[in-house]
């Protein structure tokens, strides 16, 4: 394979192409969601209602044939609703296991502040060993495995708010945002009589999936790549408006993201640029501010932007040693 580019044409393309079908307008989202499918991680997607995030997470689990399950979290819903449980068979005169929901590749935990805090712990080891353990018994998930979780960001009535520990689980998060006039046209156009949703194809499988997952590991990252990406997260740790930095943690998922943003730009090595355009959606939930950044009304957006002025590329992408 030439050092220089990564196969001409691999599922990231056709994939994107298929969800552009549902999802108007929105190119830099989608490209982001199939990053971190690649990248093997987990993502959150917050933004107000109506504006597409359960439909662009069945759009990709369609175009990927990737068995789905979309769970609509309420007070009520249960941590055995996901994890499984196991129970007495008079027949075989034991105890067996019943699989819970999270039994599939692609799981969809639609408005997940809305559980108790029991329920949403659950997801912890799931997110972070693809297993579940019910009864002192673990049980492997199916691969490739992803959540992908949404919450609104207004109205906080009657939720509970995902805690540090399990925010810093999920490779990114995701904001889709409003379409624009001309866009909003256009899908109140495509859904007069029909849901574009049925007109996407499968154009990969789960097999190549993981294979682009294992591709994406392969991707070449320099030595001053590796301090770029420390320097940046380090950052974060030590400004004066931030009362939690970003952790060991997303300094991996900012290396994976990038290697994806590359392997998806046909490239096999990593450019500063990818790890700037990733920063923002790899770190921005894993920061807390200050009471005193929130009084001035500083934004975790604008530390991210600041941190990233700050900090000097190690080279342009003109001049990335691809070795």
């Amino acid at each position: 394979m030439d050092n220089n580019n990564i196969i001409s044409t691999h599922p990231g393309d056709q994939l994107i192409e298929q969800i552009t079908k549902v999802i108007v307008g929105k190119e830099k989202a989608i490209r982001i969601l199939v990053t971190a499918l690649f990248s093997g991680g987990h993502v959150l997607i917050e933004d107000v209602p109506g504006t597409g995030k359960t439909t662009l997470a069945m759009a990709m689990a369609k175009a990927t044939s990737l068995s789905c399950r979309r769970v609509q979290f309420t007070p009520d819903v249960m941590a055995s609703d996901i994890t499984g449980f196991t129970m007495y068979n008079k027949g075989t005169d034991r105890f067996e296991y019943r699989k819970g929901l999270i039994m599939t590749n692609l799981f969809i935990a639609d408005e997940i502040n809305r559980t108790s805090p029991k329920t949403q712990s659950a997801l912890l080891e799931a997110m972070e060993e693809s297993k579940v353990t019910v009864d002192g018994q673990s049980h492997p998930l199916p691969s490739p495995f992803m959540v992908v979780a949404t919450e609104n960001e207004l109205g906080y009535v009657g939720t509970y708010p995902l805690p540090e520990a399990q925010l810093d689980r999920f490779m990114l998060k995701l904001n889709v945002g409003y379409p624009t006039p001309e866009n909003e046209m256009e899908i109140l156009y495509s859904r007069r009589n029909k849901n574009p949703l049925d007109g996407v194809v499968p154009v990969c499988s789960g097999e190549d999936v993981l294979t682009c997952i294992e591709a994406v590991k392969n991707i070449h990252l320099d030595v001053a790549l590796y301090k770029y990406i420390v320097a940046i997260t380090t950052a974060t740790r030590n400004h004066p408006m931030v009362a939690l930095g970003a952790s060991p943690r997303a300094s991996l998922a900012l290396m994976r993201l990038a290697q994806s943003e590359a392997f998806l730009s046909h490239r096999s090595y990593v450019t500063p640029e990818d790890v700037a355009l990733m920063a923002p959606y790899a770190l921005g939930h894993r920061i807390h501010l200050t009471q005193q950044a929130k009084v001035n009304h500083v934004s975790v957006t604008d530390i991210i932007n600041e941190i990233l002025s700050g900090i000097k590329p190690p080279y342009r992408k003109d001049k990335v040693n691809k070795e």
